[in-house]
């Protein structure tokens, strides 16, 4: 015939230890739908199905871990993260309530993606990018360096040391922080305008073309 459930009773048996020890097996359950459920100390269960997978739950039924047969885990902590951890490639994504998501890589790269679309990267020397839903993109290197580049292409470089790159399909220009500014086209001419409001330009092969002494 079927098996019965267990007795509730029966769990409650005064024969079981006050203060059982973490792992301690309090009952084994009858063998259901090719799986094998354990009842541990503290109200924990274990679940293993035929195929190697295993399924621990809190005793409040808020936390859940599974260990796949390959390796992974999946783990629904009480606050309700999800965190999935691949074996094979050494890679944790944990998913939180809000949605948002982080990834940790083996080599120390983390990656976040939040649920406005944006999604920011800390690579192994700590150098920070940003990719927003826009298409811009914006990096922090370790010396307070910071890359934006536009969707259209343009590339921004501002330095530490106060000093402002603009690279476009024309030019490329240079601004120092006194206010002179330098610029390649990319025909190869050149122009530097002075904050004194001297401008100097070069052809291609370096030849002065103009320069009005301002």
């Amino acid at each position: 015939g079927q098996d019965k459930p267990p007795d509730p009773e029966h769990l409650k048996s005064s024969s079981l230890p006050s203060e059982p020890e973490g792992g301690e097996v309090q009952e084994v359950l009858p063998n259901t739908d090719g799986k094998k459920e354990t009842l541990l100390a503290g109200g924990r269960r274990l679940i293993v199905f035929n195929n190697g997978t295993k399924k621990e739950v809190s005793a409040d039924g808020l936390t859940v871990k599974v260990t796949f047969f390959n390796g992974d885990t999946k783990e629904v902590t009480a606050d309700q993260r999800v965190i999935y951890f691949y074996a094979e490639a050494k890679t944790t994504h944990v998913t939180y309530p809000d949605g948002m998501e982080v990834l940790h890589f083996p080599n120390n790269q983390t990656e976040k993606h939040f649920p406005d679309g944006r999604k920011e990267i800390v690579f192994p020397d700590q150098t920070v990018k940003n990719l927003f839903p826009s298409g811009r993109e914006e990096s922090v290197l370790t010396d307070g360096t910071v890359i934006q580049v536009n969707p259209d292409g343009v590339k921004e470089i501002l330095f530490n040391t106060g000093q402002k790159e603009i690279h476009t399909a024309n030019y490329k220009r240079r601004e120092y922080p006194d206010g002179t500014a330098k610029t390649v086209y990319a025909d190869g001419r050149q122009e530097t305008r002075y904050p004194n409001g001297r401008l100097r330009v070069k052809d291609r092969d370096g030849n002065v073309v103009l320069d009005n002494g301002a």
